[in-house]
């Protein structure tokens, strides 16, 4: 690739994922404010169906898309493929599964509560199934927005619905109650309580969907492909598969958590890891910021062998981000505590963090390595790699969290995501190589991980210190990548 056209490419790339970079931080800053909200009107024990719930949504969610946003993108490289086609044929799997969901659901909706432990909520599950059935129908739409490169229009669809949702939920918990009279013709009602969150997120889809729903200009129903239908199924059932244990991966220990500990510890221990968790938020939003600008440019080029040398590059500027990222919280992580968190689960549980973020980083790294088996047609491996995973994270929950409690959900997120990192690596390395420069990329791991470590444990209070480790690195980093840099920035 020539440097003039490379760096058009990563200006291009970069810039968008800023835009998804932003969108997915004010996207996530408002469950944020919104938690606490909640929280104090009230408290745990009313909250407990929200936090349930939500922590099996990701599960319904893969169920609901069936891997049918990356096979979106693989088969609109398809010069035979007609896009009035692909898209009717790939919506129109997701609404026919999104509409036997919400059928079967709303049948069965009591026992379904009753599962939950929560059989007097039945209503508010109701909601909930619409909810993510209406975020399944977003994701075509959504998706057509990142393959045609209009990032801005994907992050008003998201930052617009979010607003309205954090609108709402302040407007119904907050305001209305201080209005017996009630606003506009709604009366504030005790019984509903905490339902009136679910009633906010229930808007904040259907504005969502509404946005993003011009996108479905292209859609007919005539224009579904039984036998395209079929060639996309082959590809994607295992993106469903592995997604589903990537969802294992992340959230089922929180479910171990509740299941093997006493009730009332299990309680306890679940909100010290979920208040641990928020410090990952910043590598994870990062993460699917870079996934949601750079995943179409891989599909869109996987046919040029040249990009190959583009793909390492983009995996040092990937790995770079990340150390900086999880170096600059190290450092600076009493000052984010006692300035931000300022919750008593969240100190309890501090001594865990270097391991929760450093297994955030290292699933970045390993969906960024994945993109080989999916560029190749070979999606049963990244199978193969999440069931392993999964294997791994049950099997150190289940022996260990009666010991341990979350601190086996936490060695256990870090051993499982360090083991797909290295499976996928070694794989790609034998069926579909891309020339990573993994010394360099270690080097950088080392080098982060060593002085977070160092500053984490002998200097936490000591801002001064841990920022001089900071800038070292980044000049370290300066001077190993003045190319790149000058690349990217050069006009």
């Amino acid at each position: 690739m020539h440097s003039k056209n490379a760096k058009k490419l990563y200006k291009k790339l970069f810039g968008q994922t800023a835009i998804y970079g932003l969108s997915s931080v004010l996207v996530r800053i408002f469950p944020f404010l919104i938690a606490p909200i909640v929280t104090r009107a009230f408290g745990p024990a009313a909250s407990s169906p929200f936090v349930d719930w939500y922590s099996i949504a990701g599960v319904i969610t893969v169920f609901l898309t069936h891997g049918m946003e990356t096979s979106f993108f693989r088969f609109a490289q398809e010069d035979d493929i007609d896009k009035k086609t692909l898209i009717s044929t790939t919506a129109l799997s997701i609404l026919s599964v999104g509409f036997i969901y919400l059928i079967l659901g709303y049948v069965f909706r009591q026992e379904l509560a009753n599962v939950f432990e929560t059989p007097d909520q039945v209503n508010f599950l109701v909601i909930f199934l619409f909810i993510l059935s209406f975020d399944a129908f977003s994701t075509i739409p959504s998706a057509v927005l990142r393959l045609e490169g209009r990032p801005i229009q994907y992050m008003l669809s998201k930052v617009i619905g979010s607003l309205v949702y954090f609108f709402l939920v302040v407007f119904f918990i907050k305001w209305l109650p201080k209005f017996p009279e009630g606003i506009l013709g709604l009366k504030y009602n005790p019984e509903i309580g905490v339902g009136y969150v679910f009633i906010a997120n229930l808007v904040q889809s259907i504005v969502t969907l509404a946005i993003v729903g011009k996108e479905f200009v292209n859609f007919s129903i005539k224009k579904f492909d039984f036998q395209l239908w079929k060639r996309i199924m082959n590809y994607s059932w295992p993106v469903m598969i592995a997604g589903l244990a990537g969802i294992v991966n992340q959230t089922l220990d929180r479910q171990f958590l509740k299941y093997l500990l006493p009730d009332k510890e299990a309680r306890h221990q679940i909100g010290v890891y979920g208040a641990v968790y928020k410090i990952a938020t910043f590598i994870t939003v990062f993460r699917q910021a870079y996934q949601l600008g750079i995943e179409p440019y891989f599909f869109s080029s996987f046919k040029d062998k040249n990009n190959h040398k583009t793909y390492a590059v983009l995996m040092d500027v990937f790995v770079i981000c990340n150390c900086l990222i999880y170096i600059g919280l190290m450092v600076n992580l009493q000052w984010i505590s006692e300035k931000y968190l300022r919750n008593p689960l969240y100190y309890e549980g501090i001594e865990i963090i270097p391991m929760v973020m450093l297994g955030a980083l290292f699933l970045g790294i390993y969906l960024n390595l994945s993109i080989w088996y999916k560029l190749s047609d070979q999606t049963r491996v990244g199978l193969y790699i999440s069931i392993i995973g999964a294997a791994i994270t049950v099997l150190i929950n289940f022996l260990f969290i009666p010991e341990y409690g979350y601190w086996a959900s936490a060695t256990a997120a870090l051993v499982t995501f360090t083991s797909m990192m290295v499976i996928s690596y070694i794989w790609g390395r034998i069926k579909y190589p891309i020339p990573y420069n993994t010394g360099k990329v270690i080097l950088y791991l080392v080098i982060s991980v060593s002085l977070s470590m160092i500053s984490f444990y002998y200097f936490r209070t000591n801002y001064f210190v841990g920022n001089l480790f900071l800038a070292l690195f980044i000049g370290f980093v300066a001077f190993k990548e003045q190319a790149i840099f000058k690349r990217i920035l050069k006009r």
